[in-house]
């Protein structure tokens, strides 16, 4: 009996261990995501840019990212191949093209291409690294899940932090750190592996099935499409939010306002979503995944119509705790959509699974970036309604699915 007691504590020991260093592995390599928009003002001086074309430069790496994912689905990548190896290569690449952006693109249209492909690595780190989180704490996936999306956001984040305290760097440097963390990142996966198969971790060497990759089989599941559907709304938001924080901030003179530099500014307001993530997580121990999905969803369209209704009247210590707030419930409800995505699926469709749902998320973002830029030119500030339409619809989507599936359960 203690021999059997010291081995589940053994085997629980490996796991915090294991989870602490992918989490922080998806700190480094993620914060390749916003690196360039970072630096958006100093592009914008240099290239002689406006906001629409800092969000042609989001939506390359959301388009690189899109295509990666689309590939790992169709191929079944992710369920066929060690998820440390696809890491450690995707951060790798991720970090070298992040490299060639900051010292080699001349304008928009290299730069967008270099972006394209830091997108296209990003698809082997946040969704592979989810899969190897989850492959090592199987019994804990939304807890596990709340942690690296935590972590993504403060990747998201950083660069941010790095650009706001090293003023006396140019922005080449500071993107050039970015890459040395996601080089980091690799070699931190590389010496922690894969899961092993003994105890309750999932086995990750057996073979793929022989069969054809189970590409949308996952929406033939009304608990998957609804998660899935409140996903997608959820993204409609996230990353047009996190692309016009900044060009939010200097448009209402929050910077100017309560003396902080404008890009520490956009570092706390973004990096709240770690906090969110984490409470959230906290939180569901009493509550289902469901329950905070849509709460955080929600939370976060009242926080759309404060700031959209009030940031012309609002002074600036209210208007940084309504983006604050923002910040905390844009992105807590993401792990949550993911944990039921996964709790939908089998074990062998994970992977596949999402994959394809990111891959038609981060489609609608591109969407939402474009339209929420080009409307930030034309309108200022005002432009952030636009963001309601994506949580609005995500909420309807998955309380339609659910009441479908419950209608089909107890229909005889």
């Amino acid at each position: 009996m203690r021999a059997e007691n010291s081995q589940v504590n053994s085997t629980r020991r490996l796991q915090r261990l294991a989870i602490t260093i992918i989490t922080f592995a998806q700190l480094f390599a993620t914060s390749l995501w916003f690196s360039a928009n970072s630096a958006a003002f100093d592009l914008m001086h240099y290239w002689h840019i406006g906001i629409s074309e800092i969000g042609w430069l989001s939506n390359a790496v959301q388009a690189g990212f899109i295509l990666g994912t689309f590939i790992i689905a169709i191929t079944g990548f992710a369920d066929r191949f060690a998820a440390s190896r696809i890491f450690c290569f995707a951060a790798v690449s991720g970090a070298l093209f992040n490299f060639t952006f900051a010292f080699f693109a001349q304008g928009i249209w290299d730069g967008m291409f270099y972006r394209f492909l830091v997108g296209i690595s990003l698809a082997g780190i946040y969704p592979v690294g989810m899969k190897l989180a989850v492959q090592w704490a199987p019994s804990h996936k939304a807890q596990v899940l709340s942690l690296l999306v935590a972590m993504l956001t403060l990747g998201t984040a950083l660069p941010y932090a790095l650009n706001g305290l090293a003023i006396n760097l140019n922005w080449q440097h500071v993107m050039s750190i970015a890459s040395l963390c996601a080089l980091l990142a690799a070699l931190m996966i590389y010496l922690l592996g894969d899961a092993k198969p003994p105890s309750e971790q999932i086995a990750i060497h057996q073979p793929a099935a022989k069969t054809k990759p189970p590409l949308f089989l996952a929406f033939r599941n009304h608990k998957f499409k609804a998660a899935a559907f409140g996903y997608f709304g959820h993204m409609w938001e996230l990353y047009a939010f996190w692309t016009v924080v900044p060009i939010l901030i200097v448009h209402t003179n929050l910077a100017q306002a309560l003396g902080i530099h404008q890009a520490m500014l956009s570092f706390f307001v973004i990096s709240c979503g770690a906090v969110g993530c984490i409470t959230v997580a906290w939180l569901n121990r009493y509550f289902s995944s469901s329950t905070l999905a849509i709460t955080a969803l929600s939370l976060s369209t009242l926080c759309c119509i404060s700031f959209s209704l009030g940031w012309r009247v609002i002074p600036a210590g209210g208007l940084l705790v309504i983006l604050a707030f923002w910040g905390a419930a844009v992105i807590a409800d993401s792990p949550q959509f993911s944990a039921l995505s996964a709790q939908a699926c089998p074990p062998e469709q994970i992977g596949a699974a999402l994959a394809i749902q990111n891959a038609i998320g981060f489609s609608i973002t591109i969407v939402s970036i474009t339209l929420v830029t080009s409307m930030l030119e034309r309108v200022g500030p005002d432009a952030s309604w636009l963001l309601i339409i994506g949580p609005v619809l995500g909420v309807i989507g998955f309380h339609r699915q659910y009441k479908i599936r419950n209608a089909e359960k107890y229909s005889v």
